[in-house]
């Protein structure tokens, strides 16, 4: 790919993929049409000249930082319109296990291995063929089980090794598949590795980490979790990396020796049967070299400062293809990588299925609408779902793979992002199953959305033991009244998708009093939508057009099925169908009138 400079076009730069998915992401949260840069006139203007006229605003050096990132990437992505490679996890429903607040075998208030296996019915009657597990390793869980301090043991609250192996051979009994969560960007601070690099100068670990010896930060990069992303160690005179908890050390993946030991771990688990992993902020593991301080313009954009040197670092797809061929590929797994700020340009580079790096990404610009971040307290727009999904479907490409999913153990439930109004969360969650079990790509369900869960009223910071938002609340406490700070924690917390879930007898102390109920209409819809989705293909690889997507409405077609959703409060006219089309969910309509949230799925008669 041709070189940038600030004698390159606009144009130029929108045809770079990393270019493309910045500017994209920037149009998004400034609610602008992508027309605006890809008209004439503003598409041929020299980047010198952008530069010039934005110097007040972006500083002097952001535009040197921005070609920088966008030069790093050599390869243009490759995009297919022929015939799809047909994999069993494109055909498969997953199921997001949050293995401490999914089910309590011996009521001591946290859910275990055990807990899993009595379960394992449930999942199967419902319809799931894989199941997620989240982190369970043998963790200090300063963030619930994602600092891990020995990634081949297990830790002692959710059980022993024995409980899993049992819990892996009885998920392959029930014809259903297991992945793990691999958390390799960072380990525990009381990791075997982190202490031998910390208190032994000629140890070879001392390179396993980012520790530098020097008297001052050695950056200005912040956490994800608030504050610097450097911990100072004064007894023996270092600084140690940490992209999130003070307790999360991250590792130097251009050290091979690294690369080696994760990857005979990796190994270790499949060999055992695990059949894939979840990848847990995989485009981290390449930072860029000597680690330079971050562009305050573009940390203030991000919200994240230094954030352009490790997103999409210069060994991402090298590292990637590294695990791939010596770990995945040897197994016959499957690997799905969370990827934070990637575009689909970013995310065809690395899920092109010709490249061999991974499976498929889950992409999160579709959890928040543009203008917004999850600390936020608004009303989600379901259009732009609807739009999100058009453009990925239509653009992706049939050698990538999109999965497709709304909650996970991050963020809040979507259907209290969409309305507070508790009459409508039914018809949501619903709405909700239909659209993920009929768009092309593959669903994953995060434990209690088949119940049809919310959020949850907290009704202070005692209820809340997630690292993060205990951050924001210290960091923002200190400009703002605890009203506002609790407002926006409520809003955002991950705390709402990490209660244990309803069916439990004992909840821990600073859970007490929170429950809801299940909704048994909610399940029944799920079950059905998973049992239609397995039994025609078409749904699942059948071609996908849009028939209508006017404000608050998107209708589609799957091949020889009509999905007909209503996305606000206001009833609708329901799409014309002639005879020649059954309405096959629900079972019965008793008006031409879609009524608010609702879907409809017809299906074509012989």
């Amino acid at each position: 790919m041709k070189k940038l400079t600030l004698e390159s076009k606009i144009k130029d730069l929108y045809q770079n993929p990393v270019g493309h998915d910045a500017l994209y992401k920037v149009l998004m949260q400034l609610g602008l049409n992508e027309k605006l840069i890809t008209n004439s006139l503003v598409s041929n203007l020299k980047l010198k000249t952008i530069a010039r006229f934005t110097r007040k605003q972006l500083g002097d050096s952001f535009f040197d930082a921005l070609l920088h990132l966008v030069n790093m990437e050599k390869d243009v992505p490759f995009v297919s319109k022929g015939e799809i490679t047909k994999k069993w996890w494109k055909e498969a429903v997953f199921y997001q296990i949050y293995p401490r607040s999914f089910y309590d075998s011996n009521h001591d208030g946290v859910g275990d291995l055990r807990g899993i296996i009595e379960k394992l019915d449930y999942l199967a009657d419902l319809g799931i063929d894989a199941i997620w597990l989240s982190p369970i390793y043998d963790s200090p869980n300063d963030d619930n089980g994602y600092d891990i301090r020995d990634y081949q043991q297990i830790m002692k609250e959710f059980g022993t090794m024995e409980d899993f192996d049992e819990l892996l051979e009885k998920v392959h009994q029930k014809g259903m598949r297991l992945i793990m969560d691999l958390v390799v960007n960072h380990t525990s601070d009381e990791h075997e590795w982190f202490q031998k690099a910390l208190h032994d100068p000629q140890s070879k670990y001392c390179d396993y980490y980012f520790l530098k010896e020097q008297d001052t930060l050695p950056n200005n990069w912040t956490s994800f979790f608030s504050g610097s992303a450097w911990n100072h160690y004064e007894k023996e005179g270092l600084w140690g990396l940490h992209l999130f908890s003070k307790k999360q050390m991250d590792l130097n993946w251009d050290n091979p020796h690294v690369r080696e030991d994760i990857i005979a771990m990796i190994n270790w688990w499949l060999d055992k049967g695990v059949d894939g992993f979840r990848m847990d902020v995989i485009n981290y593991i390449s930072k860029e070299k000597g680690l330079p301080s971050g562009n305050e313009t573009i940390g203030k954009m991000m919200g994240y400062t230094g954030i352009e040197h490790y997103y999409y670092g210069p060994h991402l797809h090298e590292y990637l293809h590294e695990i791939h061929k010596k770990a995945f590929a040897k197994h016959d797994a499957f690997s799905v990588g969370e990827t934070p700020g990637l575009g689909m340009k970013m995310a065809q580079l690395v899920t092109g299925e010709e490249r061999e790096e991974l499976d498929m990404i889950f992409s999160f610009d579709h959890l928040e609408t543009p203008g917004h971040v999850r600390f936020e307290d608004y009303v989600y727009d379901l259009n732009y779902f609807r739009d999100y999904m058009i453009e990925w479907i239509e653009n992706y490409g049939n050698n990538c793979w999109m999965s497709i999913f709304y909650n996970n153990h991050d963020n809040p439930r979507m259907i209290s992002k969409i309305s507070n109004k508790k009459e409508y969360h039914e018809s949501i969650a619903i709405l909700l199953a239909v659209m993920q079990m009929t768009l092309k790509g593959t669903p994953f369900i995060f434990q209690g959305d088949e119940m049809g869960l919310v959020n949850y009223p907290f009704t202070s910071m005692s209820q809340i033991s997630d690292v993060e938002s205990k951050g924001y609340y210290e960091e923002h406490i200190q400009t703002q009244s605890h009203e506002e700070v609790f407002r926006t924690i409520l809003a955002g917390t991950r705390e709402h998708t990490r209660v244990l879930l309803p069916w439990n007898k004992k909840f821990p102390n600073h859970h007490q009093g929170l429950h809801q109920p299940i909704n048994e209409n909610v399940f029944k819809a799920y079950k059905e939508l998973i049992s239609l989705r397995k039994s025609d293909i078409q749904l699942i690889y059948g071609d996908f057009k849009v028939l209508n997507k006017k404000k608050n409405r998107f209708t589609y077609q799957r091949d020889h099925y009509l999905i007909d959703c209503n996305l606000g409060e206001r009833p609708q006219k329901a799409h014309p169908v002639d005879e020649s089309y059954e309405c096959i969910f629900p079972k019965e309509i008793f008006s031409n009138e879609l009524q608010a949230y609702e879907a409809r799925i017809y299906r074509k008669k012989g």
